[in-house]
C-alpha cells in the first residue's frame, strides 16, 4: 500500500530549477512557470518539459509544436510567482514583463534572464496529468552569468 505522506516527502526532495516556459500559437503568446525540466540527450541536444495538461499553454505547446525557456536566476522569485497564474485570471502575464521573440521559435523569451534555450517538439507522452513534451534545442543564448532559481529555495512546493 502506497504511503501518500512519504510518497509527497520523497518526491519533494528531487531538485528542481525554475524556468519561465514561453509559448505562442499564431500571434498569441503566454508563459508559465515551469519546474518539471530537464536535459534528456546530448545528440541531438534534448530537454523534456512537463506540462500540467488542462492549461492554456499545454495547448499551445500541442498547436504549434515549440516552446522556449528562459532560465531564472537566484532571487527572481517574484518574476516566477507572477507566471505560476493562469492567464484566464490574470491576462497577459507579459504585460510588465521585457521579453523578445525568439530567433527559431518567436516563443517569448524573458530578456532579464540567465539565458535560454529555444525548442520544437519531437516527442510528447501524454499519461497523468501533464504531458512530457521532448523538445530538440534549436537555439540557446547566454544573458548573463549567475546561480540559477531553485525550487527549494523558494519555500514551495509543487509535486509528490
Amino acid at each position: 500500500m502506497l504511503d501518500e505522506q512519504a510518497k509527497k516527502t520523497i518526491l519533494r526532495k528531487i531538485p528542481h530549477g525554475l524556468y519561465i516556459c514561453g509559448v505562442k500559437d499564431g500571434e498569441e503568446v503566454n508563459g508559465f512557470t515551469a519546474s518539471w525540466v530537464m536535459q534528456s540527450s546530448f545528440t541531438p541536444p534534448l530537454v523534456v518539459n512537463c506540462v500540467k495538461q488542462d492549461s492554456k499553454s499545454h495547448a499551445m505547446i500541442k498547436a504549434s509544436g515549440v516552446f522556449a525557456l528562459s532560465f531564472l536566476e537566484a532571487g527572481q522569485k517574484d518574476l516566477a510567482q507572477k507566471f505560476f497564474k493562469q492567464q484566464r485570471r490574470v491576462g497577459n502575464k507579459f504585460e510588465d514583463v521585457e521579453f523578445y521573440p525568439g530567433a527559431e521559435t518567436a516563443c517569448p523569451i524573458i530578456s532579464d534572464s540567465l539565458g535560454y534555450i529555444e525548442c520544437k517538439v519531437v516527442g510528447a507522452v501524454e499519461h497523468g496529468d501533464h504531458t512530457v513534451y521532448v523538445g530538440e534545442v534549436l537555439a540557446a543564448g547566454v544573458h548573463r552569468e549567475g546561480n540559477p532559481l531553485l525550487l527549494e529555495s523558494t519555500g514551495w512546493n509543487y509535486g509528490g
